[in-house]
């Protein structure tokens, strides 16, 4: 079955080709987007359970043997990140299909669109299933390619602007990830990531700092981690909602799972890891603390989405199998969460015109079910138990107490708190978008809400809520309140399957966490995947005509 690694690839490859084939006929470019993405999908299924119950697949392009050749690895972690990133992108182009049904595509150049979308997703599938540096570096490139076409659709002056600064801070991170390619190569004449776990152990301990700091800081800015996050808020909330969403759910996620991949394989042993602890508590410290300062939604989740990549590297920063595990299940509810809050507010933004908190109110009456579909995943981001939200971060924490250093109790401290926080400006948010009544008619201010409320009530209560508003903070780029536009069913229904699978993996938490937990474990012993690439003598080149190989079921 190892056939089945390159076709992640080559799928969505093979379909935007087709789709730029035909720019004049959007429905075709539609179904060809359609069926693309939903084999990876199905993909993506099959090579978890392969992973699972087979172990990890080794693919050497063209037969060419490693580390000559290019390597495709596909392990449980690999796997779940394929798997996942497939439902996002597929949930996300039929929201945006119901958008284009609604809107007739006026503002958007469908023809190159799906194509870009598709090419997008190449990129991310590309990124998880490399075995080389290069190769990684191959795929970030392919999907900040296609991200700078999405990131400015419609070309609308703040779009352009947000792409500018996307742009600018997108290529001084490649070329610091070449850089630092070029640095590895230098000093150990390859870029296999398994060749590397052994000759990186063979540098002097300054080399491999260096080396591990040079790829860290590439890889921090691709993920948006403190302080390297500060081109993030002013970037995505600016695209079309479905960019957003996915953006938000899926890219910095990539960065995360280079830092993961590079810390595991090429650096088991860090001396970062300390580093890595600090730069955790910043980031969920400082990202939270610029959600709660937001008045505009979509800024709110930006920030927020800066802080929770805080408890990724923190289990990352644990090195060990718990710490890997916790964050594998972080990142996979993470990804959906964050992706279904964005989606919803796409919904919320359709319906009352703005995404402001100043001018937003009455959104439960006027849509119970958009109220409904924030509301889910509002709680499970929070960590409200017993959703997904809650039992990664109790992995975490668990997993930190059993270190029991001063650092892990520190981080446990601040997780706990950012937290509360992250529930506190959610909620605070849905409460004034969507609790709040109307205002009544300018010609009578002091009217209540209700006969039982007196008018100089009504009137201090309003004060208090001009004054919170006040303090908040709003979108440089602030729009006047538009029209309220349709909402096509079609984008209801990909936001509420989006709950639901959020849901799911508070349902199936048990079989999924144990599934993560056998990823982490497979993390932390480097040497299998070494064993695995280069054969029984990793020290030496492997010879032979480069066979595809398949890890035993024992493993």
């Amino acid at each position: 079955m190892i056939w089945l690694v390159p076709l992640v690839v080559l799928i969505p490859l093979a379909g935007a080709a087709f789709a730029l084939a035909v720019p004049g006929h959007r429905r075709l470019q539609q179904g060809i987007t359609l069926v693309s993405l939903s084999l990876v999908l199905v993909l993506g299924g099959a090579l978890m359970w392969l992973a699972d119950t087979s172990g990890t697949l080794v693919m050497e392009v063209g037969g060419w043997a490693a580390p000559f050749g290019i390597a495709l690895v596909v392990d449980r972690v690999a796997a779940l990140m394929v798997t996942v990133s497939a439902v996002v992108l597929l949930a996300v182009f039929l929201f945006s299909l119901g958008q284009g049904l609604a809107d007739g595509d006026e503002d958007t150049p469908v023809s190159i669109y799906y194509p870009t979308y598709l090419v997008l997703g190449a990129g991310v599938f590309n990124a998880f299933i490399a075995g080389d540096l290069f190769n990684l570096y191959v795929g970030f490139e392919i999907l900040l390619v296609a991200s700078y076409v999405l990131i400015t659709l419609g070309g609308t002056a703040p779009r352009i602007r947000a792409g500018v600064t996307y742009v600018i801070v997108s290529l001084v991170s490649s070329v610091l990830f070449l850089s630092a390619i070029g640095l590895i190569y230098g000093a150990t004449g390859t870029v296999n990531m398994a060749q590397l776990t052994v000759r990186i152990a063979e540098l002097p301990s300054e080399v491999q700092l260096l080396l591990n700091l040079a790829l860290l800081i590439a890889f921090g800015i691709k993920a948006a981690v403190f302080p390297l996050s500060f081109w993030l808020p002013d970037s995505y909330p600016t695209a079309p909602a479905p960019v957003t969403a996915v953006f938000a759910g899926l890219l910095t996620k990539v960065g995360v799972y280079a830092i993961i991949r590079t810390q595991t394989q090429l650096f088991p042993v860090s001396s970062v890891d300390s580093l890595l602890l600090v730069i955790a508590g910043l980031t969920l410290l400082i990202g939270i603390l610029g959600a709660v300062a937001q008045l505009d939604i979509k800024r709110l989740l930006s920030f927020t989405l800066i802080s929770h990549i805080g408890y990724m590297i923190f289990g990352i920063a644990m090195a060990n199998a718990a710490g890997f595990a916790a964050t594998i299940y972080y990142i996979a509810h993470h990804i959906i969460v964050q992706t279904t809050l964005f989606l919803a507010v796409g919904l919320l933004e359709r319906q009352g015109g703005t995404t402001s908190l100043a001018e937003l109110r009455g959104m439960l009456r006027a849509s119970p079910v958009i109220a409904v579909l924030f509301f889910i995943p509002m709680l499970n981001l929070g960590g409200i138990p017993p959703f997904s939200g809650f039992i990664g971060k109790v992995g975490l924490f668990t997993a930190a107490a059993d270190l029991a250093t001063p650092g892990t109790y520190w981080l446990i401290g601040i997780g706990a708190l950012v937290s509360l926080l992250t529930l506190y400006a959610l909620a605070r948010a849905w409460v004034l978008a969507f609790w709040r009544t109307r205002r009544r008619p300018a010609a009578d201010p002091a009217q209540p809400a209700t006969g039982a409320v007196p008018s100089t009530e009504a009137l201090r209560l309003r004060e208090r809520e001009e004054a919170m508003l006040e303090r908040l903070q709003d979108a440089p780029d602030a729009r006047p309140t538009q029209e309220q536009k349709e909402i096509p069913r079609l984008m209801v229904g990909a936001t509420a399957g989006m709950v639901a699978v959020s849901i799911a993996l508070t349902v199936f938490a048990g079989p999924l966490y144990g599934y993560a937990t056998r990823a982490g474990e497979n993390l932390a012993d480097s040497g299998r995947l070494v064993e695995l690439v280069l054969g029984d003598t990793p020290g030496e080149l492997p010879g032979g005509s480069g066979d595809t190989r398949l890890e035993g079921a024992g493993s």
